[in-house]
């Protein structure tokens, strides 16, 4: 038995060292670096033009936005601020829910939504063409880069074309309701093509529909409460980095949250003297901070147990 087991050693030993088929006998470490594939994403130009504008039209007015409005109960606030501002602009707003995008496209003036864009991420959005027409054709979305891949446009190009811009410089939705770090690419956006930044924050989302679900749920009093609010546009000041000037705009949005929970008054003072509530929430167990967001803003009606978002 033992003069087997050895003889079985053997030939594993010389199977592992033997070269193959076209098995290299470069050690890996050694190999030379070859540049990665860098794949190729649905294109979404065609959803600018005017065919995708008429079905788009039709698709949100008579599809989207009814089904919408049946299950959720939406409050819009400071779309006069548009009234002061010319597209395109860049509408950044926190990112909790796949309801923000149509919340924000349909609180929008007819004539703002049908020229504006969404920013979506390539590697989800993307991925398949069955998704990406879709959300081509139902919200204007075009693809970013997250991951590396060649894009069919870039935000630059479609913000040149005239088109307004809805980014969420979170990146993704977030996990637990609150805000979470701000990337820098909707204010370097802003300082290289000069164009302003609309902030826009909004609440509700995460609880009526939080990340894993797939439909809005309600409560024993009805349809969620949604809210939204639009801020004063900002622009780089003169000498203004990048750097400086995205925790500007991260702040001009918790600034809205802080507002839409309290009083104008309460949120400008608190503002002023630098102590508007942290949008990250307490550092406290996910549960707490979960729990914390599960409750719709007011307006909502008594209700009873909140929803369940749980994450598995």
């Amino acid at each position: 038995m033992g003069f087997l087991r050895e003889g079985v050693d053997d030939v594993r030993r010389t199977a592992r060292g033997w070269r193959w088929g076209r098995r290299s006998q470069v050690p890996r470490s050694a190999e030379p670096y070859v540049e990665p594939v860098r794949a190729q994403v649905f294109g979404s130009d065609w959803a600018r033009r005017r065919p995708a504008l008429a079905a788009r039209e039709v698709a949100q007015k008579v599809g989207l936005e009814p089904v919408f409005r049946s299950q959720v109960r939406t409050r819009v606030e400071g779309l006069d601020v548009l009234d002061r501002v010319e597209g395109p602009v860049i509408f950044v707003a926190n990112h909790a829910s796949h309801l923000d995008t149509p919340l924000l496209l349909l609180s929008l003036p007819d004539e703002w939504r049908r020229r504006t864009a969404v920013a979506a991420a390539a590697d989800y959005f993307f991925d398949t063409w069955w998704r990406a027409v879709g959300s081509s054709l139902l919200f204007n979305t075009f693809p970013i880069d997250r991951r590396g891949g060649s894009m069919s446009a870039t935000p630059g190009e479609v913000l040149a074309d005239g088109w307004s811009l809805v980014i969420f410089p979170e990146g993704t939705r977030s996990g637990d309701g609150w805000m979470h770090t701000f990337r820098m690419g909707a204010a370097y956006l802003s300082h290289t093509h000069d164009v302003p930044i609309v902030p826009v924050a909004h609440r509700g989302t995460f609880a009526a529909m939080p990340r894993g679900a797939g439909w809005p749920g309600r409560d024993e009093g009805g349809r969620r409460q949604l809210t939204v609010r639009f801020g004063e546009p900002l622009r780089a000041r003169e000498g203004e980095t990048v750097r400086d000037y995205a925790p500007r705009v991260r702040e001009a949005v918790a600034a809205l949250l802080d507002e839409d929970s309290t009083t104008w008054w309460e949120a400008q003072r608190r503002r002023a003297t630098g102590s508007t509530p942290d949008p990250g929430g307490p550092d406290v167990a996910t549960w707490r901070r979960v729990w914390a967001q599960t409750e719709s803003p007011a307006g909502d009606p008594p209700s009873g147990p909140r929803r369940r978002v749980w994450q598995r």
